[in-house]
């Protein structure tokens, strides 16, 4: 078929970030081929010679690369266009700068290419003196370049221009009175096609209305390049979801379609593989081959995807096939997303006394995993090689979806959130307002469905552990980031639910940050955590994963008087571990633990977290919401209680200098500090912790509820030589408040407002 009448649809790379590889564009093509694509256009922005150095040549290597994937394209049935973006910096007017882009595009041209794009998006309007001079517009400019470029290449079947106001929103004052996109359509050479990319820089949906509009204007019909699953704006985000809200009818107003996918290649299985299934049901209704059978491979079960993600013709939910497709046997990507690599041991377990101890656990624990998550029979998360589980791909899909909509998991998720925190009065033993005189819900439903988010959080985390588990190293580096960042955020989420359920919140701060949604970024991930008190504190929450990812599970809980013994024991682990010797220690085994962690656990363990992984508990967080209040308490309650525990006549070693330092550590703080920052906390985690990440998620937790009810601001002192604790709350935001001066002894104390 000529290509002046072929409708073209394929796929783009023409994203900000790392390009892909040769051999993920090999695969891409064998995608392509088996879903019965037809166009690649080539267009990283950030190859450099595509775009920053546009006038320079590629160098022999280069050339052998470029002709590798037109051959490769060719023989898979494909047309490949080659795009150059040179709007950043080309003088139009320049007969050099002229001579240049010929020169670059007759050297791919001998390469065997024979479609080419000039793309003009994402540029100043501005047009230098000299240009000002040669043309009476920014349009008549481009226009001119486009044209001789077209004729300097014979008019080739393929020739592709997108322009400056390149969508809806960008034209001004609109689409149809834009004197910009008039000239265009007026000048630009008739077989030349334009890109468009719909209402918006990324359309939830193309419209008849719409496209019949630009094309008016444009008198031709325009290309879409379709920006629905781009994910270069916001690093937070990933679209595993279907291609929709584009009815295949629309092609008849389309020179064709070409989408712009996730930049993480292995992203990209279900968007092109429902696009496939989009193009060939318009080719089946007499868009192209009349009589074609109704092609039932490759996981398109004769499917189409209309409005709303539903199967035309088949009347069940698309999203409910989705799995079908992507645990098609022997496909590439997500579908054989596989469980092979060992857990991650401890790098450096303590030996000898409690890390002995802690070690045995590995072969008779009671870890609380997420569904789904088979046990062997000693107890221990069993990795063996096994593929992620449909349930799993289905959550995995649900919460990375699509830029305007969300999957049914995390709709659940966000819908419950929002519920629990608008009903937690219920299970509030502070709720002073008494039940309203109608009571529509009980404290009962609000525990049976924070039990239900809580299992979705559990969920959460057992898919990232699988996930990391994989044995496609491409799939695992591509989707780690935004797992392991939403398993962070609900581990938060899910802290958060836990201690609401204690029933201690005060609702001072429970409503979090009132905002629509789709104003920030971060995706389900991002509206969780803006839903939360200490939500708009983006620090917290965004840090690069580890270069290392583990799989072992996680859980950040409230405190229970069952847990004291095992903080006891962490925190005398540590100090042993900060003297160098396990005989440092006082005879009395409670001393230590009674000085650091006794008067919080004993006076307001409501602002206790606990973290645990599948060997038990390996921090904690302590909180005071209120510390000139909390002095009083331990005062008159809590050191009478340690002087008849530890007395004088007891001879223990160590204890009446421990006694002494727990009367120091009641002293006065100054009320200055008291006044911007009245909470306190105190954070432990043992140094053989892997994911530093959960460390924050335990600090953020706690925030929260301090926040919640009502703080402030908050201080955490600690001696200056800590070196790894002062780097670890600095990058949290927490700033230097007092050195050296705290209560007339050495120590910094550093706070944050909340």
């Amino acid at each position: 078929m000529d290509g002046r009448s072929e409708f073209l649809c394929g796929v783009v790379e023409g994203f900000y970030g790392r390009p892909w590889s040769m051999e993920q564009r090999k695969v891409l093509f064998q995608w392509m081929q088996r879903w019965e694509l037809n166009t690649y256009l080539y267009g990283p922005k950030d190859d450099l010679k595509h775009r920053l150095l546009w006038r320079e040549v590629y160098s022999p290597e280069e050339e052998g690369q470029l002709r590798t994937l037109i051959v490769e394209s060719e023989k898979r049935g494909l047309r490949f266009v080659y795009s150059l973006s040179p709007g950043q910096d080309i003088v139009f007017s320049s007969a050099c700068d002229l001579s240049l882009l010929k020169r670059k595009l007759r050297q791919v041209s001998k390469l065997g290419c024979q479609a080419f794009a000039i793309l003009f998006d994402d540029i100043d309007h501005s047009l230098c003196q000299a240009d000002s001079q040669a043309f009476s517009s920014f349009a008549h400019a481009q226009v001119s370049v486009a044209n001789e470029i077209y004729r300097f290449l014979g008019e080739p079947p393929v020739f592709l221009f997108c322009p400056t106001e390149y969508c809806g929103s960008l034209c001004s004052p609109s689409v149809s009175k834009s004197p910009y996109l008039m000239t265009v359509g007026e000048d630009l050479l008739p077989n030349i096609s334009i890109i468009w990319t719909g209402s918006k820089v990324i359309s939830r949906e193309l419209s008849v209305e719409g496209l019949s509009e630009v094309q008016s204007v444009l008198q031709r019909p325009p290309l879409v390049w379709d920006n629905l699953h781009a994910n270069d704006y916001d690093s937070r985000r990933l679209f595993l979801g279907p291609f929709k809200g584009r009815y295949p009818q629309l092609a008849t107003q389309l020179r064709g379609l070409l989408l712009n996918p996730n930049c993480e290649f292995e992203a990209n299985y279900i968007p092109l593989h429902t696009l496939g299934t989009w193009y060939r049901e318009w080719m089946r209704d007499g868009g192209g081959r009349e009589g074609e059978e109704r092609d039932e491979g490759e996981g398109g079960r004769g499917m189409i995807v209309g409005e709303g993600g539903r199967r035309q013709g088949g009347g069940k939910e698309h999203f409910g096939q989705i799995s079908d497709m992507v645990l098609e046997k022997n496909t590439h990507t997500l579908g054989t997303l596989t469980l092979s690599e060992q857990q991650t041991r401890r790098l450096a377990l303590p030996t000898g006394g409690d890390g002995e101890e802690r070690e045995k656990k590995l072969h008779n624990n009671q870890f609380q995993q997420g569904p789904g998550q088979p046990r062997s029979p000693g107890g221990v998360l069993c990795v063996g090689k096994a593929p992620l589980s449909e349930s799993q791909i289905r959550l995995l899909v649900g919460l990375h979806y699509l830029p305007h909509e969300h999957g049914p998991s995390a709709q659940r998720l966000l819908q419950d959130l929002t519920w629990l925190k608008e009903h937690c009065h219920l299970v509030s033993a502070n709720d002073k307002k008494g039940p309203p005189q109608k009571v529509c819900v009980s404290a009962e439903e609000w525990r049976g469905r924070a039990a239900g988010f809580l299992g979705v959080c559990e969920e959460i985390a057992a898919l990232h552990s699988s996930v990391v588990s994989g044995v496609s190293k491409a799939v695992l580096y591509d989707l780690y980031p935004y797992v392991w960042d939403l398993r962070n955020t609900a581990l938060v989420a899910k802290a958060f639910i836990c201690w609401l359920g204690c029933g201690t919140t005060t609702g001072a701060e429970l409503l979090g940050v009132e905002s629509e949604p789709w104003v920030f970024k971060g995706g389900v991930s991002g509206e969780l955590q803006m839903l939360l008190p200490i939500g708009s504190n983006s620090e917290l929450f965004s840090h690069p994963p580890p270069l290392f990812p583990t799989s072992r599970l996680y859980n950040i809980r409230p405190y229970h008087n069952k847990d004291k013994a095992e903080l006891y024991c962490m925190v005398r682990q540590l100090q042993q571990g900060a003297q160098g010797s396990p005989n440092s220690s006082p005879a009395h085994p409670d001393l230590i633990g009674d000085r650091c962690l006794g008067p919080c656990l004993a006076l307001c363990p409501e602002y206790s977290m606990v973290l645990e992984d599948e060997l038990g508990v390996c921090g904690c967080v302590l909180g005071v919401v209120d510390v000139r209040s909390f002095a009083k308490r331990c005062q008159t309650c809590w050191m009478p209680a340690m002087r008849d525990k530890y007395p004088p006549r007891t001879g223990h070693a160590n204890s009446q200098e421990v006694l002494q330092q727990m009367e120091e550590d009641q002293g006065e703080y100054p009320d200055s500090l008291l006044y911007h920052f009245p909470s306190q906390l105190r954070l432990d985690a043992l140094p053989d912790l892997v994911d530093i990440s959960v460390t924050r998620c335990l600090l953020t937790a706690l925030l929260t509820a301090l926040k919640a009810n009502g703080s402030h601001g908050v201080f955490c002192e600690m001696q200056p030589t800590d070196r790894m604790r002062l780097d670890f709350l600095t990058k949290l935001g927490f700033l230097e408040i007092i050195r050296g001066e705290a209560r007339h002894r050495e120590g910094v104390v550093l706070g944050r407002l909340l």
